[in-house]
């Protein structure tokens, strides 16, 4: 639970984990309004929520998030920013079966290559070698830091920017992943596997920036790209395709040709399709409410002497919390950030150089700013509370990975939350000494030997 404070500062408590795979979201919910009644508060109390992405949690129409959010609008939940991102890209794949089969082939094909220690050192090898010989041709420029060895990374569907750097090392060495897997085949022992906090301003630019790189990429790059695949397959000895053929699906009689050629196949249903299912996701994922409410955060803060503040994106972020601001507080509130600004970016010398909305908040209350600028004052607590929906809480979960494994799948809720508590909280435990864990360990009841 994230609040701010009576000095302004942030304050999270972490009560522990409850495993709650099969719990539906009404059960959550009532949890969640237990839980805030222990501490004399409500719902309506909540202006943000933070969940994973399961369906179960960020649901439309059933999620937990959208339960809340009935009895209190103002209770936003914006799910981890690069998770989303990653996420477009995973949805067209499940969308188009020629890049999800090429996802899996690349995956199958990393999976065998890196299968062991040999056949890495063999990749290194041959890498090695090819890129000696790339410099002796002078098709490779020597000089610091580049030429760097490559690794095979692998994909992740909740990893921004590992599809990208898995298929750009797998384009790159790709003539030596084809020199061991030549040694697989040849080698009868291995025939039995041959049978797997950018600043958020700048991000949301970026993702308007993807959504017109991506139309210009569809009106004007295909003979570019057309030219670079081209290219490829001859250096590795691939068979192009004519494109003035008919198409014929691999999975269908030779005899029923399709009415189209195989340039309309992977130029229209192929490439102009994954492109605009990649712009819908874009447009769904970051949706207006969404981009307001991170627009507006960015707006109020501090950083290089409140360089992206901007009067009306944060009245648009306000509009969002009618309960919290009404007709009336509106104008109020735009008469207060007019003074407000001119007052802590040009007079009051004590709001330079702060680092964030944290030293903001803070600084407010010391300065008993907070008093002057009280509907201000509010936005930013507002602000301060909504970035707990980033990639923290998918952190968290991926840590319940390490300690619930499948040789330890029946932990009580209890024995999971002792572990998980520490594993979160490292910075508070590391100040502990193992000499005070032990005592306390020891002193819990009488045990059979001494620590």
């Amino acid at each position: 639970m994230r609040y701010v404070n009576r000095c302004g500062s942030v304050v999270e408590h972490f009560s522990g984990i409850v495993h709650v795979r099969n719990t539906t979201a009404l059960c959550l919910k009532k949890a969640i309004i237990d839980y805030l009644a222990q501490h004399s508060l409500s719902l309506s109390y909540v202006r943000g929520q933070c969940y994973d992405g399961s369906s179960n949690m960020q649901g439309d129409l059933h999620g937990l998030k959208t339960l809340i959010q009935q009895e209190s609008k103002s209770a936003y939940s914006i799910h981890c920013f690069v998770h989303q991102l990653q996420l477009t890209l995973v949805a067209v794949f499940k969308k188009c079966l020629e890049v999800g089969e090429l996802v899996l082939l690349v995956s199958n094909v990393l999976n065998i290559v890196g299968g062991s220690f040999k056949r890495m050192d063999d990749l290194q090898k041959s890498q090695a070698e090819k890129v000696q010989e790339a410099l002796d041709m002078g098709e490779l420029e020597t000089g610091r830091g580049l030429n760097q060895e490559l690794g095979l990374a692998r994909v992740t569907d909740t990893r921004w920017g590992s599809h990208y750097k898995s298929f750009k090392n797998f384009i790159s060495m790709f003539g030596s992943i084809i020199d061991v897997l030549d040694t697989i085949v040849v080698d009868n022992r291995t025939l039995e596997e041959r049978a797997k906090e950018q600043d958020i301003t700048n991000a949301i630019l970026l993702v308007e920036v993807a959504k017109r790189r991506l139309q210009k990429l569809r009106e004007e790059e295909w003979d570019s790209l057309i030219d670079k695949v081209s290219a490829f397959c001859v250096k590795y000895n691939i068979l192009i395709p004519n494109f003035d053929d008919f198409y014929v699906n691999s999975g269908r009689s030779r005899r029923k040709v399709a009415d189209y050629t195989i340039l309309h196949h992977y130029r229209v249903d192929i490439f102009f399709k994954i492109i605009d299912w990649q712009v819908q996701e874009l447009n769904a994922r970051f949706n207006e409410v969404t981009t307001n409410l991170l627009v507006g955060v960015a707006c109020l803060n501090p950083v290089d002497s409140f360089s992206s503040f901007d009067i009306n994106k944060i009245l648009r972020m306000a509009e969002l919390y009618p309960d919290d601001f009404d007709e009336n507080i509106m104008v109020t509130l735009k008469n207060q950030l007019e003074t407000y600004i001119v007052d802590i970016r040009d007079v009051d010398e004590r709001f330079s150089n702060l680092q964030g909305l944290a030293d903001l908040s803070e600084t407010q209350v010391k300065t008993k700013k907070h008093l002057n600028y009280p509907f201000v004052f509010r936005l930013v607590k507002f602000a301060l509370l909504l970035p707990i929906a980033t990639a923290t809480v998918e952190r968290t979960f991926s840590a319940m990975k390490l300690f619930k494994s499948e040789l330890r799948n029946r932990m009580n809720d209890e024995f999971m939350s002792g572990c998980l508590v520490p594993y979160v909280e490292r910075k508070i435990f590391n100040t502990i000494s193992d000499e005070t864990i032990m005592n306390t360990f020891q002193e819990m009841k009488t045990r059979r030997g001494q620590l």
